[in-house]
């Protein structure tokens, strides 16, 4: 049992300090660097890109979570670090070792996470005297949050309180991602934070799989980024019993349900978007059928663009979910847009299209649910409309 924790972050778990600092690194005068800390050292796990081209900050935090222990993150927006050679990899090294020194940390206690321009060096002057200056607060978290936006037109965040054998503990999360977002993983940096004590083996089983129904599910531009992480952090400062395989279910739901929270609010901020597009498909023969019919569907330019038009042009909806490669009957098929049964058993049905239109255009949720009718697999995408904000966006040289 979990309730959302009012004004939630990722410092609502006891232990958490964050704090942020407008370093330089980018040309507007908003926060660009930031330091996320615990008090007490961490079972930590990851999921990172699966992007073959991997960013320094990447490749040194796998490296650095090979025992699974980490204490701090220290994370900038406004230069990726991407596709920086020799140079990038020692910046993130110094980036490690300059948090771990204000921290009296080792620097494999810290991780790094970067987001803006590939290609670009860090102006590691900025950096150096940004995290001296950076002062952490048990309030922090909704500072990090803002630091680590780049076109991003708001933070993410939230935060989930679980009763759990008598005891409670909390899990928080900041998220920032626009655009560059079809994970496995995608341009999206997320950081969760929880006071349970968790097993190592269980957290990273635990993170991956919330990681695979949420991020995982959420697509805004079909495009994977380079610098794609999602860092889980528990301290343990609850004090419950430890937390692991037999009893891990309430973790589970509580972790499912914070991660599903920010991808939602990423692809509903997705660059230009006005429209978020959920897709549920039900009736597939495996779920692994129904996630890639699902994630196809919500990934569709056709589907995206008549979305943002306020078009009911559910025939783009069939077209997509038949190239999905997913096994499926026509005549089984049913399409349900907004609650409206637009197709039944391959047969279109009749539906007021001016109706449809008008509602597509007044809502600013789009539900789409496709009945394959063929078995039990089912699963839920998350996608956005396709505007010309986005191309405007995207021609220029932003972070």
């Amino acid at each position: 049992m979990f309730e959302l924790i009012l004004h939630g972050t990722v410092t609502s778990a006891k232990g958490f300090m964050a704090g942020a600092i407008h370093a330089g690194i980018k040309s507007s005068d908003n926060s660009d660097l930031a330091i996320l800390y615990s008090q007490s050292p961490c079972v930590a796990a990851a999921v990172f890109t699966t992007n073959k081209v991997k960013a320094a900050p990447v490749i040194l935090s796998q490296k650095h979570l090979s025992a699974a222990q980490a204490q701090a993150i220290v994370a900038n927006s406004g230069c990726a670090n991407a596709c920086t050679g020799q140079q990038g990899a020692a910046d993130a090294v110094e980036m490690a070792n300059l948090t771990a020194e204000k921290l009296s940390l080792k620097p494999e206690d810290i991780l790094v996470a970067s987001t803006g321009i590939i290609g670009t060096p860090l102006p590691m002057d900025c950096i150096r005297g940004g995290i001296e200056q950076i002062k952490l607060r048990q309030d922090g978290g909704h500072a990090f949050a803002r630091a680590i936006m780049t076109t991003d037109s708001r933070p993410k965040e939230i935060g989930a309180r679980v009763n759990f054998e008598g005891k409670s503990f909390s899990i928080g999360g900041a998220l920032k991602g626009a655009g560059m977002i079809h994970p496995d993983l995608a341009t999206m940096l997320c950081f969760i934070s929880t006071d349970a004590r968790v097993d190592a083996a269980f957290l990273q089983a635990s993170l991956r799989k919330a990681a695979d129904i949420s991020f995982n599910m959420a697509t805004i531009d079909g495009d994977t980024s380079t610098n794609d992480s999602v860092f889980l952090l528990a301290n343990g400062m609850a004090d419950n019993t430890i937390i692991n395989f037999d009893n891990g279910e309430a973790f589970q739901e509580a972790l499912n349900e914070v991660c599903i929270h920010l991808a939602r609010a990423m692809v509903r901020d997705g660059e230009g978007a006005n429209k978020l597009m959920e897709v549920t498909v039900e009736g597939a023969t495996t779920q692994a059928e129904a996630r890639r019919a699902a994630r196809t569907i919500a990934g569709a330019t056709l589907v995206k663009t008549a979305l943002h038009g306020g078009n009911p042009n559910w025939g783009r909806i069939a077209a997509a979910l038949g190239r999905s490669g997913v096994e499926m009957t026509l005549d089984k098929l049913d399409i349900y847009v907004n609650n409206t049964l637009v197709m039944k058993q391959g047969s279109p049905m009749p539906c007021n299209q001016e109706e449809m239109r008008t509602t597509l255009l007044a809502r600013d949720t789009a539900i789409a649910k496709i009945c394959l009718n063929l078995g039990d697999g089912k699963a839920t995408a998350w996608g956005c409309d396709l505007s010309e904000e986005y191309v405007t966006l995207n021609s220029e040289d932003i972070t």
